[in-house]
């Protein structure tokens, strides 16, 4: 029953980042979007774990790599890089 109640939330979780952004409220590449995404693939990874769900496992588990990679790619671009162009310009 609680494996039920997880993998709805995770559903739930993709779901709602892909209405968001269909509705233009979150845009695609943004970290809200690709976190719910990630979340939720990987919740629905582990539950198609599992039931041992081989098909699932694919899909899921490459929606989760998938959107991980993006999100760190989006974290790297929200730093800033440091005053003077890093270490040794000083």
């Amino acid at each position: 029953m609680i494996g039920q109640v997880v993998s709805l939330i995770g559903a739930a979780m993709i779901l709602a980042a892909f209405a968001a952004q269909q509705a233009k409220r979150l845009p695609s590449d943004g970290p809200l979007y690709l976190a719910l995404n990630f979340a939720g693939s990987a919740i629905l990874t582990y539950s198609a774990i599992v039931a041992g769900s081989w098909g699932l496992i694919a899909l899921e588990g490459s929606w989760a790599v998938i959107s991980l990679a993006s999100l760190a790619k989006a974290g790297r671009k929200r730093i800033p890089s440091p005053p003077g162009g890093g270490r040794g310009s000083g």
